[in-house]
C-alpha cells in the first residue's frame, strides 16, 4: 500500500464562520474577501500537482561541510598560486628602483690635448679631365693604349692616316718654289727698271709698276710658306699623343673608322689621379674660424674616409675655398689637393671629410658616454667621496668620436660616471666597478652591523652535511619514532 502514490489532496476549504463573517468597522469588505477566498480554492484545485509541490527536503549537514570544503581548497589553491608567482618574479631593477647601491663604471676627468675638427661630405674631383678628340679628318689606323693604362703626357695614343696630308704638303711645297721663282725674276727686273729711269731710257711709271709687282709676289710667297707649314701641322696631328698625365678610360672608336673633328664623343677620356682634388662644403657659421686660419699662412690638415667613415683613405691640404656663399644652401665650398699615392681616391668617390682646423691644449677632457643630456640641459653625474652622485652641468667644447672637450664645470681628476647612468638620479647612491658588494664578504651571506646571538656571543656556524660533526637528518628523530618506521 505505500508503493501507491496519494491521492491528490484537496487544500481545506475556509471555515464557514470565518470565511463569511463579514467586517463590521467597513461594509462590503466581507463581501469582497468570500469572493477572493472561493476564486483561490477554484484555482488550487484546477492546477495540477508535480514533484515541485512537494515540500522541500531539508539538506544533510554532510553535504554542506563538502561544498564549504571545496570552496575553501579553491582558495587556498589561489592563494598559492598568487604567492608562488610573485616569488619567481625578479625584483623590479628598473630605473630609479634599486634596493641598494646602483653599480657603476667611472673615469677620472684627464687633462688633454682635443683637436678641433670640422666634418663635411666631399666628392673626389680630378684637377684635369681631357676627352682626347682627333684635330684633322682621316681614318684611324692605330690604337697604341690599353684600356685602363696609366699614361704621362706626351705619350703616342693613336695613329692617323698621314697620306693625304703628306700630299698636300708635297703640293704646297711645290706652290711656293714656283711663287719664289717669279718673285726673284720680279726682283730683277725692278733692279734693271730702276737704272733704266737713272739714265732717263724710260718712263718712272714703268718702274714703279714693276716695284708693286714685287709685292705682290712677296705676298704670294708668305702664303705658299704658311699653306706649307699648314700641311706640317696636319701630319702632326697624325699622330696624337696624351696631353695630360692620368689614366686612359675606355676607348669611344675602334681602329678604321673615320674620325671627324665635330664627333661628339672623341677617341678616349683621360683623367689625372695624382694628385687629385676633394671638393666639400662647410657651413658659413664654419666659415670664419677657416678663413682666418688661412690668412694667417696656416696649413690645414684635410683626412678623407669612405663612406662609411671607418676606413681612411688619405690626408691631404686645403688648397682654397670659394670667393661666394650658396645661397640656397647657406653653405661654402672648399677644395682639398691629395697627394694619391696608393690612388685610393677615385673620380666622382663620395667621401667623408676631416678638416683640422685647431688643436685646443690642455683641455678637461671625458669620455663621451659620460655626457648626458636632460631637464637641466647638459650634464655628467660626479661622484662625491660617500659614494653618491650630483648631477653637475656641464659645458662642452671640441670633441670627436670617442672624447669630448668640457670647457666648464668640471676639475681635474673628478670621478665621472659612464656606465649605469640610465638608473641614477641626483644623490642616489653607487657603488663602484670591480668593489666588493656590501655584505659580500661575510660568512653566511650575513648583513654588516647584525646584531648577534642573545648571550652576546656569536652564532655558531652549522656544520655542513658529510663532514665530521654534521648530525644526520635522521639522528634528530625520537628512537620511537625511527623504530615505529623500521617497523612499518
Amino acid at each position: 500500500m505505500d508503493d501507491q502514490p496519494r491521492p491528490l489532496s484537496v487544500p481545506p476549504k475556509p471555515s464557514p464562520a470565518r470565511a463569511d463573517r463579514p467586517r463590521m468597522d467597513r461594509p462590503g469588505i466581507g463581501e469582497r474577501d468570500r469572493d477572493e477566498a472561493e476564486f483561490l480554492d477554484d484555482e488550487a484545485r484546477l492546477r495540477p500537482r508535480g514533484p515541485l509541490d512537494a515540500p522541500p527536503r531539508r539538506r544533510s549537514g554532510w553535504s554542506s561541510a563538502l561544498w564549504l570544503l571545496i570552496v575553501l581548497l579553491v582558495i587556498a589553491g589561489l592563494v598559492a598560486w598568487v604567492s608562488l608567482r610573485g616569488g619567481n618574479q625578479p625584483a623590479q631593477t628598473g630605473r630609479f628602483q634599486t634596493s641598494g647601491p646602483v653599480p657603476v663604471g667611472t673615469t677620472k676627468v684627464e687633462k688633454g690635448d682635443m683637436p678641433v675638427v670640422l666634418s663635411a661630405l666631399g666628392t673626389a674631383t680630378p684637377l684635369a679631365m681631357v676627352m682626347v678628340k682627333t684635330q684633322i679628318n682621316g681614318q684611324l689606323t692605330e690604337i697604341a693604349f690599353q684600356e685602363g693604362q696609366l699614361v704621362k703626357k706626351g705619350d703616342f695614343l693613336a695613329q692617323i692616316d698621314p697620306r693625304p696630308y703628306q700630299v698636300a704638303l708635297a703640293q704646297a711645297e711645290g706652290q711656293l718654289a714656283k711663287d719664289q721663282a717669279a718673285l726673284k725674276n720680279a726682283e730683277i727686273d725692278l733692279q734693271r727698271y730702276r737704272t733704266l729711269v737713272a739714265q732717263n731710257s724710260i718712263a718712272r711709271q714703268t718702274a714703279d709698276t714693276q716695284a708693286a709687282l714685287v709685292d705682290q709676289n712677296r705676298g704670294t710667297v708668305q702664303a705658299d710658306q704658311a699653306q706649307v707649314e699648314t700641311q706640317k701641322l696636319n701630319l702632326t696631328y697624325c699622330r696624337i699623343i696624351s696631353p695630360i698625365s692620368g689614366r686612359v678610360g675606355l676607348r669611344q672608336v675602334d681602329p678604321g673608322n673615320y674620325v671627324q673633328t665635330s664627333d661628339a664623343t672623341g677617341i678616349v677620356v683621360i683623367t689625372q689621379l695624382q694628385p687629385i682634388s676633394v671638393i666639400f662644403t662647410l657651413p658659413e657659421d664654419s666659415l670664419p674660424v677657416v678663413a682666418r686660419r688661412l690668412r694667417g699662412g696656416a696649413k690645414l690638415t684635410v683626412t678623407a674616409f669612405d663612406r662609411s667613415g671607418a676606413n681612411k683613405l688619405d690626408t691631404g691640404r686645403l688648397e682654397t675655398l670659394d670667393n661666394q656663399i650658396d645661397t640656397t644652401t647657406g653653405t661654402v665650398k672648399l677644395r682639398a689637393v691629395f697627394d694619391n699615392a696608393e690612388q685610393t681616391l677615385f673620380p666622382n668617390q663620395f667621401v667623408n671629410i676631416q678638416l683640422l682646423v685647431d688643436t685646443l691644449r690642455g683641455a678637461d677632457v671625458v669620455p663621451n658616454a659620460a655626457i648626458q643630456r636632460g631637464a637641466p640641459g647638459t650634464f655628467v653625474y660626479v661622484v662625491k667621496p660617500d659614494d653618491t652622485v650630483t648631477a653637475q652641468p656641464v659645458t662642452l667644447g671640441p670633441g670627436d668620436t670617442q672624447r669630448v672637450a668640457v670647457t666648464k664645470g668640471l676639475e681635474l681628476g673628478q670621478l665621472v660616471v659612464t656606465d649605469g647612468a640610465d638608473r641614477l638620479k641626483d644623490g642616489a647612491k653607487v657603488r663602484l666597478a670591480g668593489s666588493a658588494p656590501p655584505g659580500g664578504g661575510q660568512p653566511g651571506g650575513g648583513q654588516p652591523g647584525a646584531a648577534p646571538p642573545s648571550g652576546g656571543q656569536p652564532a655558531a656556524e652549522a656544520p655542513v652535511a658529510g663532514q665530521p660533526g654534521a648530525a644526520s637528518p635522521a639522528s634528530d628523530q625520537p628512537r620511537g619514532q625511527r623504530r615505529r618506521r623500521g617497523g612499518e
